[in-house]
C-alpha cells in the first residue's frame, strides 16, 4: 500500500504576510440512512481523503441521545471512580451567535470535560444562556424600529416584553446549535436560562435575603447614567478612552463629531465689589448646575476672597467660595467649580461643605429647566456649544486649550457617560470583598494563572457600592415595592418592602408600618436587576438553589470555573462574593482565565471593524458573498457595514475554506492561553486540517496493514523489535506529558506532545520501516488506538470515527456501553497514581515541623476522615481499608495545609499529660485503639485493644519497614502504608473539598 504523508510542522505557521492561500478540497457527504440518535455505519468504504464534513455526521447525535454525557450514565462506565467534576458555561449573551472568543472557552472547557469523564469521574457540565438586559432590549428596540417604525415606549411594557420573547424563541436556539456543532459534551437536559421560571425565583430569593440583612438598600447618589440607554451602568461597564488633546468623537445620537480633550475657561464676576474669579473645566454645559468655586486654602492667589460670594451670569444665583484641601493649585487656574450633581468628586466635596445638588442634564440627555428657557431641553453638547456662544457675549469667556484627560464611555452603547444623582439599588460589597481575598489568600481558591492574584487583591481592596438597578424593561423586575398608606400627607418620602411575592410583600408592609393587609396599597418598583447580579448566582442557581436539589448536594461547590480574564470582575469576583454569601461556600475552588482571542493583526474583535468570526463558518467554510450578507443582515450603522465588508475582503477574499471542527479546537487548544492575547489566523486552522488529513491516511495504513495479515493481534510483550520498543517509549513519555500538561491546565503543551509523538515518532520513523512481523501490527494497533484516545478531549469526532473503524480488530464484543471512544478510559502514566500522595507526604510533614510535633512530643489523638478513595488508587484494592466521608470543617484549632484544590489536610494537636507515645514505630500499634465513630472519623486512642484490625495494622507496618512484599501487596500499597503512617503518626486529618 502506497501512502503519501504530507508534513505539516508545529508550530503552525500560515502565510499571514502573504494573504491566505488554499483551494478547495473535495467534500465527501455521509450517505448512509442513519435516523438521528442512531449510530453511525463504519462499515462502510473508508474514504480515500479526511472530510470534516463526512466524519463529522451522526455522531454528536447519538452521543446526546445515548446520555453519554448526563452524569445519570456515570455509573454504566467500565473505569467509573468515586470522584465528582462539575463546571458551568460561561452563559453567551442570548442577542447573538458565537463568535471565536466563545469558541476558544469550549473547547479548553470540554477538553476538560471530556478526559475527566474518560477517567471515570461524575460529570457535570451545564450549558446555559444569558438574558442580556440592555444588548437584548437594544437589539430589539432596533428591530422594532427597522421593521414596524415603532420605539420602545409606542408600546407597553408587556407588549414589548411580547415582542422580546418571540424574538428569543426566533434566535435563542442558535447558539445552542453552534455548541452541538463545536462538539460540546454538555448535559442537555439541565440547559439553563436566566429568565426561566426556576432561575428567575433564585434571583427573587437572593435579592429578598440580601435586603433583609442589610446588604442591599436603597439610596439617592450619583451612578454612571448612559443617556443612550437612559440606565445606569455599573463602574465596571464604564470603559476610560485617554485623550491627548482635541479629539473628534462621534457620539450616539449626534450627527456631528463631538469635541473633547479641551480645557475651556472663563469668570465669574465677584458680587458686591470689583473682580472675578476664573475656572476652567473640560465640560461647561455643566456651570449651570455650579453651586461653589472651591480653592486651596493655602492658595496665595485666592487668600483675599475666602467666604465670598461670585454672582451666576446666567442664573443670578449667589455662589460661595469655599475652601478645600484637596483642590489642585496647579490644575487649571486653581479654582474649581463645584457641580455635585454632575461631577464624582464634586459631589464628595459638596457633602463634606452642606451644598446643595442642581441637576441640570436630565436622564435622556437634555438639559433640564433649571437652565432656564433658552436651554430647556437641548441636548448636553449642543448645549455646550450654547454656553460658550453666551460667555463670549457676556465677555466672560477667557479661552480654551488642548487638555488631556480620560473620557468615561459606555461599554454597552459607546455613549458619553454622565454622572447623574438618582435613586437606586445599591448592594454594599466591602466586606464579601475581604472575603474573597482571603479565600485565595488562605489557599481555598485558586486563580490560574497566577499573576492574577495581584490584580484580583487590587480590585477588590478598592471596590465601591455596587449600583444594582437598572431602568429597562427586560430582566428580573425588581421584587421591592414602594408603599402607600391610608392618609400618608408626605408624597416625597419613599417608603418601601420587598418579598418573594407581592402578596408577602404585603404582609411585611402591614407588620413594619402597623396597618392592616388590606390598607396598604403597593407599587412594584419598574427597574430590573442589573443582568450580572443574576449571572453571579450562575453556579448553584442551575442545580436548583436555594432548594436543597441532589444535584446542590452533590455538584456544589463547582470544581472549576473557566473563563475569559476580561471577565474576572465582570462575573467571578461577583460569583465568589454572591455565592459566598447566598451559600455558605464558595462557588468553586479553581479559576482557571484565558486570554483574549484577537484576529490577525492583534485587533479586539469587533463587528465593526468586520474581523468577528463565527465558528461555524470556519467549521463549514463560507464565500466572501456570504460573509458580507451576514454584515448587511446585522445590526450594525449603515457607515460601520462598509468599514466591515472593506476588511472582509482585505482579510478573505476567497472567503473561508471548510476546517472541521476538530481542526478548530485543535487549533484553538494549541495556543498558550495563559499569557497574552491570542492572535489567531484561519491559516493555522487550515494547517490543523492537515494534520487531521494526517491522521485518516495514518489510520487507513493501519487498516490496510492489520488486514492484509489477518492475524490476530498479539500481546506486546511477545518478541518486540527494538523499533518497536522505542516507539512505545515515546508514546509511554507522551501520556506522562499529557498528563502533566492537563494537571497544570497548560493544554497547548498537551497538543504539542500529541502532534509531535503522532506526526514524528509515529510517522517519520516508525512508519517509514513499515512493519511487516506480527507483533509490529501490534504494536502499531496499541500506538494509533493510545494516541486516538488521548486526542479524543481535543477531535472528539474524528478520533471516534477511527476509533470505530480500529474496533472491530481489537476483538471486543458490542455491549451498547463502552462503544464510544468518549467513554474508553485515559490513558495514564504509572506516576499517576502517586503524584497525589506524593504531595501529601510533603504537606503532612511540613505541617509537623510547623507545629513541632515530634517523637518526643506526644500528644493524645487524632482524627483521619473522608481518606483516599478508587480514585488515588485505581489498581491497588487499597481503599476497603479506608472509609469515605463527606468533606467537613477542620477540627477548632487545627493546623490547615493545603495540597491542592480537591484535598486539604488537617493537623490537630491536644497535649495530655496523661499520655505517652512509644518511640518504637513498630510498637505503636500495640498502643492504639482502633475504633469506629458514628459522626464518620477514624479515632486513635490511647486503650490497649485486640483484634483483627490491629493485626492488619501492624501488617503494613512491619512491610513498610522491612521494605519487602507481602503476599498480595503490591509496591503502590507498600507506598500507601507509608503514606499512612506518616499521616498517623502526625496526627492527621486529611479532607477532600
Amino acid at each position: 500500500m502506497q501512502v503519501d504523508f504530507i508534513i505539516h510542522r508545529f508550530p503552525f505557521k500560515g502565510p499571514e504576510d502573504q494573504g491566505m492561500k488554499w483551494s478547495d478540497k473535495e467534500r465527501i457527504a455521509y450517505s448512509a440512512s442513519t435516523p438521528p440518535g442512531k449510530k453511525k455505519d463504519t462499515t462502510l468504504p473508508f474514504p480515500s481523503s479526511y472530510s470534516p464534513e463526512y466524519v463529522e455526521a451522526s455522531w454528536y447525535q447519538w452521543w446526546e441521545k445515548q446520555g453519554f454525557f448526563t452524569p445519570e450514565n456515570h455509573d454504566n462506565l467500565p473505569g467509573a471512580v468515586n470522584r465528582s467534576f462539575s463546571m458551568c458555561i460561561p452563559p453567551p449573551n442570548v442577542t447573538g451567535t458565537l463568535h471565536l472568543g466563545h469558541a476558544l472557552t469550549v473547547a479548553i472547557e470540554d477538553a476538560l470535560a471530556r478526559r475527566r469523564r474518560m477517567q471515570g469521574y461524575k460529570v457535570l457540565w451545564v450549558p446555559g444562556c444569558d438574558h442580556a438586559g440592555i444588548a437584548t432590549q437594544t437589539v430589539v428596540e432596533r428591530m422594532l424600529f427597522r421593521e414596524h417604525g415603532k420605539r420602545r415606549k409606542d408600546l407597553s411594557r408587556e407588549e414589548f416584553l411580547q415582542e422580546v420573547w418571540k424574538w428569543k424563541k426566533s434566535k435563542g436556539d442558535e447558539i445552542y446549535h453552534q455548541l452541538r456543532k463545536l462538539g460540546a459534551s454538555l448535559d442537555w437536559s439541565r440547559a439553563c436560562f436566566t429568565m426561566d421560571l426556576g432561575f428567575s425565583s433564585a434571583v427573587t430569593e437572593a435579592f429578598v435575603r440580601m435586603c433583609d440583612s442589610g446588604l442591599i438598600y436603597r439610596s439617592e447618589r450619583l451612578v454612571n447614567w448612559s443617556c443612550a440607554l437612559e440606565s445606569a451602568v455599573s463602574e465596571i461597564e464604564v470603559d476610560s478612552k485617554q485623550l491627548s488633546g482635541k479629539t473628534l468623537l462621534s457620539v450616539p445620537g449626534y450627527q456631528k463629531k463631538v469635541e473633547f480633550g479641551t480645557m475651556f475657561t472663563f469668570a465669574y464676576p465677584l458680587d458686591g465689589q470689583d473682580g472675578e474669579v476664573t475656572v476652567s473645566t473640560t465640560r461647561p454645559e455643566t456651570m449651570l448646575g455650579d453651586v461653589a468655586i472651591a480653592v486651596h486654602p493655602e492658595d496665595p492667589r485666592y487668600q483675599a476672597i475666602h467666604g465670598k460670594h461670585c454672582r451666576h451670569p446666567f442664573t443670578d444665583r449667589l455662589i460661595p467660595i469655599i475652601t478645600d484641601a484637596t483642590v489642585d493649585v496647579e490644575l487649571g487656574t486653581g479654582a474649581v467649580k463645584v457641580t455635585p450633581a454632575h461631577d464624582h468628586t464634586d459631589f464628595l466635596l459638596s457633602q463634606r461643605h452642606g451644598l446643595p445638588c442642581l441637576t441640570v442634564i436630565g436622564g435622556d440627555g437634555a438639559m433640564t429647566p433649571l437652565c432656564g428657557q433658552w436651554l430647556e431641553g437641548v441636548r448636553r453638547f449642543d448645549a455646550r456649544e450654547h454656553v460658550i456662544d453666551a460667555l463670549r457675549e457676556k465677555k466672560l469667556f477667557r479661552g480654551k486649550e488642548d487638555h488631556a484627560m480620560s473620557l468615561p464611555l459606555c461599554s454597552r452603547s459607546g455613549d458619553v457617560i454622565e454622572p447623574l444623582l438618582k435613586k437606586q439599588w445599591f448592594m454594599h460589597c466591602e466586606e464579601m470583598a475581604q472575603r474573597a481575598i482571603q479565600a485565595v489568600d488562605e489557599g481555598q481558591l485558586e486563580i490560574i494563572p497566577h499573576f492574577y492574584t495581584k490584580t484580583w487583591k487590587s480590585w477588590l481592596s478598592n471596590i465601591s457600592d455596587w449600583c444594582i438597578s437598572r431602568q429597562l424593561w427586560w430582566g428580573h423586575q425588581i421584587p421591592a415595592y414602594r408603599v402607600s398608606l391610608p392618609g400618608s400627607a408626605n408624597t416625597e418620602e419613599e417608603l418601601w418592602v420587598w418579598g418573594r411575592s407581592q402578596a408577602e410583600a404585603r404582609e411585611r408592609a402591614a407588620v413594619k408600618y402597623e396597618v392592616t393587609p388590606d390598607s396598604v396599597t403597593l407599587t412594584q418598583d419598574p427597574d430590573v436587576l442589573d443582568t450580572w447580579f443574576s449571572s453571579g448566582l450562575f453556579p448553584f442557581a442551575m442545580l436548583g438553589w436555594p432548594q436543597q436539589t441532589s444535584d446542590l448536594r452533590q455538584f456544589y461547590p463547582n470544581t472549576i470555573l473557566e473563563t475569559g480574564s476580561d471577565l474576572i470582575f465582570f462575573w467571578v469576583a461577583r460569583m465568589v462574593m454572591l455565592g459566598t454569601e447566598l451559600t455558605g461556600q464558595l462557588p468553586f475552588k479553581q479559576v482557571l482565565l484565558h486570554s483574549l482571542v484577537r484576529d490577525k493583526h492583534g485587533r479586539k474583535m469587533s463587528k465593526s471593524l468586520g474581523n468577528v468570526i463565527d465558528p461555524l463558518d470556519v467549521i463549514s467554510g463560507i464565500s466572501l458573498e456570504r460573509l458580507q450578507e451576514k454584515v448587511k443582515e446585522g445590526n450594525l450603522d449603515p457607515r460601520e457595514s462598509v468599514v466591515a465588508m472593506e476588511a472582509q475582503s482585505k482579510d478573505f477574499p476567497k472567503g473561508i475554506p471548510e476546517c472541521g471542527t476538530d481542526a478548530l479546537r485543535f487549533a484553538l487548544c494549541s495556543y498558550k492561553a495563559q499569557g497574552e492575547d491570542i492572535s489567531l489566523s484561519v491559516s493555522q486552522v487550515l494547517s490543523c486540517r492537515h494534520f487531521c488529513n494526517k491522521m485518516w491516511q495514518t489510520v487507513r495504513f493501519t487498516l490496510g496493514v492489520l488486514k492484509d495479515r489477518g492475524a490476530e493481534l498479539l500481546p506486546l510483550e511477545q518478541g518486540c523489535h527494538v523499533n518497536d520498543r522505542w516507539v512505545c517509549s515515546r508514546l509511554y513519555s507522551t501520556v506522562l506529558q499529557c498528563e502533566q500538561g492537563f494537571d497544570r491546565y497548560e493544554l497547548h503543551s498537551v497538543t504539542a506532545a500529541l502532534h509531535s509523538f503522532w506526526l514524528h515518532s509515529l510517522c517519520d520513523i516508525y512508519l517509514v520501516r513499515k512493519p511487516q512481523a506480527r507483533v509490529s501490527g501490534s504494536v502499531l494497533f496499541h500506538c494509533v488506538t493510545v494516541s486516538l484516545a488521548l486526542l479524543s478531549p481535543f477531535m472528539p469526532f474524528l478520533t471516534e470515527e477511527l476509533w470505530q473503524r480500529l474496533r472491530p480488530l481489537s476483538g471486543q464484543g458490542e455491549d451498547g456501553v463502552t462503544t464510544s471512544l468518549c467513554l474508553q478510559s485515559y490513558p495514564q502514566s504509572e506516576e499517576a497514581d502517586f503524584s497525589l500522595v506524593q504531595e501529601v507526604v510533603r504537606v503532612a510533614r511540613s505541617l509537623r515541623a510547623q507545629s513541632g510535633v515530634t517523637k518526643e512530643r506526644p500528644d493524645s489523638k487524632s482524627h483521619l476522615s473522608n481518606v483516599f478513595d478508587a480514585a488515588l488508587f485505581p489498581s491497588t484494592g487499597v481503599t476497603k481499608y479506608c472509609s469515605l466521608f463527606s468533606p467537613s470543617a477542620p477540627p477548632k484549632g487545627s493546623a490547615v495545609g493545603v495540597v491542592d484544590h480537591s484535598c486539604q489536610l488537617h493537623l490537630r494537636v491536644q497535649v495530655c499529660s496523661m499520655w505517652f507515645l512509644f518511640k518504637d514505630t513498630v510498637v505503636t500499634p500495640l498502643c492504639c485503639w482502633l475504633c469506629w465513630c458514628g459522626s464518620g472519623r477514624l479515632v486513635f486512642g490511647g486503650t490497649i485493644a485486640f483484634g483483627a484490625l490491629i493485626i492488619v495494622y501492624l501488617h503494613f507496618t512491619v512491610a513498610c519497614f522491612l521494605g519487602f512484599s507481602l503476599p498480595g501487596l503490591s509496591c503502590k500499597v507498600l507506598v500507601f502504608c507509608n503514606m499512612m503512617q506518616n499521616i498517623f503518626l502526625g496526627r492527621f486529618r486529611v479532607k477532600w473539598c
